[in-house]
């Protein structure tokens, strides 16, 4: 294994903790806007089931980010440098703006741009590519109705019980929907960066794929538990400019509103990451779920303006990093 090879890996564990540090506002929003644990104890209880997923899911996610967006065969060491890059600024430029866009969404448009620059429109792999930008729009509209379905009928259950204890029972009830929620975070998104460190050992010849192996079972473990502990890690450090929006400025929650919007949130990425190996956005759903929620109080009780520069953030994600990451390997290409 190369200097270079040791680097780009370190670049992307980097990544990794970059989307753990923009994406704790995701898992600890909820948890902290209502005062259910401080700020330094919600990161601790987030990191730790960042870290423990594992444990509980596959690795559709990392078989889909490292064979299914481009063709594997173009991949090298300058493609994962450009789409690393492309990527890892994407996440600085949302997270100083505030805005909770999606880490995965950027590392796709990071593969797509430099593929483009490299090979053409030929190295791309449409099947993965269109699966993944239909649920930009699927996952928060499921998302939404999940947080919508689970405060409804969490409404209708405790409608004549009094809201103290109701308080009270939920600021219990958050810490298991904030772990739940974790998991599917971590079993999610640190799949996105295995995927890319990969490719990056099977194009070196680093790891094989024998004649009939899925691409996720040839990933060595000490890939999958470095993936983990660094984004754990960016969880611990925390993102409080997005947590800020995602807590406060799209819809004022309570304790009873955080564990709908986290249990909706958490149930959409256990069914889409486990079943289906389809690299969603754990920002789409968490926000989706926030707004169902803040819908069931009253339609005004969600910032919609707020939503809507979130909303136009996610739609330039893709188109932007790819951008960043087909100049990036344009300029590596050529000088290095």
């Amino acid at each position: 294994m190369t200097l270079y090879i040791v680097f780009l890996i370190v670049l992307a564990l980097v990544f990794d903790f970059l989307n753990g540090f923009h994406d704790a506002a995701n898992s600890i929003a909820t948890i902290v806007s209502t005062r259910v644990l401080s700020p330094r104890y919600a990161v601790i209880w987030a990191a730790f089931f960042n870290f423990i997923a594992f444990l509980v899911f596959g690795l559709h996610v990392a078989g889909t980010i490292g064979s299914g967006i481009i063709d594997v065969n173009i991949i090298d060491n300058t493609i994962i440098l450009a789409t690393l890059t492309g990527a890892c600024l994407w996440n600085i430029i949302t997270w100083y703006l505030g805005l909770p866009t999606s880490l995965s969404h950027a590392l796709i448009g990071g593969l797509i741009g430099a593929a483009l620059v490299k090979v053409g429109v030929n190295a791309l792999m449409f099947d993965g590519i269109m699966k993944t930008v239909i649920f930009i729009f699927v996952s928060p509209i499921v998302g939404f109705i999940l947080g919508l379905m689970f405060g409804i009928a969490i409404h209708w259950i405790f409608q004549h019980a009094h809201p103290a204890r109701v308080d009270k029972l939920f600021r219990k009830g958050q810490l298991i929907s904030a772990a739940f929620y974790s998991l599917g975070h971590g079993g999610n998104d640190a799949q996105k960066t295995m995927g890319i460190i990969a490719g990056l050992l099977f194009s070196n010849g680093l790891i094989h794929v024998a004649h009939g192996q899925r691409f996720q079972d040839a990933i060595p473990l000490w890939v999958v538990i470095s993936c983990h502990t660094a984004i754990a890690l960016g969880t611990m450090f925390g993102g409080w400019r997005i947590v800020k929006t995602m807590g406060q400025r799209v819809v004022k929650l309570r304790p009873v509103d955080g564990f709908c919007a986290e249990f909706g949130a958490a149930f959409n990425l256990f069914v889409i990451t486990s079943y289906f190996g389809i690299p969603v956005s754990t920002t789409h759903t968490i926000t989706g779920a926030i707004m169902g929620v803040g819908t069931l109080k009253r339609f005004t009780a969600v910032r919609w303006g707020v939503a809507g520069q979130i909303v136009w953030a996610w739609v330039l994600t893709i188109p932007l990093a790819a951008i960043i990451s087909g100049l990036t390997y344009f300029v590596a290409a050529h000088w290095l």
